[in-house]
């Protein structure tokens, strides 16, 4: 069953403009393309097909706000890093993300999914850059962690929370195995009930 049953899909963004209004409370989930951010939601929330999977990393383009419920928002951001996309299509998602975390007062939260093979690129580390001026916790998912051996797994994650410190926390995750599931919904939880709502 899930988390979040009155958990629907609002609207897509394409611009500032088209954000909805700024109250209640957000989280964000954002990725470099083809690192699991879709199945990283749709596990979390227990919704199979909530947040659209493809085999063609780059699907995601628009920012696309969920409601929770009546105060709550997942928010599902464009998938970044994708060779295939042409620079102008680049040159706007960098735009539209910049816009989105300088103008949101209601984002609570942010989880960045990080393939857990590659480890941080130069793009997530300017998606951290950017969120930090949310003032808010910062998770890293290291997803498909089922695709690594126990060993690789563990040096992963010690990667990752020697790379990050001690403000950004870190967990291995796996949406087909369910690896992390309890941990990362604490924290969308948590990231949820961080403010007051307006």
């Amino acid at each position: 069953m899930s988390l979040y049953p009155e958990a629907r899909f609002i609207t897509s963004a394409a611009r500032a403009a088209q954000f909805i209004t700024d109250q209640g409370r957000e989280a964000a989930f954002a990725g470099r393309s083809n690192a699991g951010k879709s199945s990283a939601i749709n596990a979390i929330l227990n919704r199979r097909d909530f947040a659209r999977t493809s085999k063609t990393p780059g699907r995601t383009q628009l920012i696309n706000f969920f409601a929770l419920d009546d105060v709550r928002r997942l928010v599902d951001l464009p998938g970044y890093g994708y060779a295939r996309v042409s620079k102008e299509m680049r040159d706007h998602w960098r735009e539209l993300l910049d816009d989105y975390f300088h103008a949101r007062d209601s984002l609570s939260g942010l989880f960045l999914v990080v393939d857990s093979r590659r480890g941080l690129g130069d793009i997530d580390w300017q998606m951290l850059e950017w969120a930090h001026s949310l003032n808010g916790p910062i998770h890293v998912l290291l997803t498909k962690a089922d695709k690594l051996s126990r060993q690789e797994a563990a040096a992963a994650l010690a990667k990752g929370r020697e790379e990050l410190g001690s403000e950004v926390t870190v967990q291995l995750f796996s949406a087909t195995r369910k690896l992390g599931l309890e941990e990362a919904r604490g924290h969308l939880n948590a990231m949820l009930e961080a403010r007051p709502v307006t």
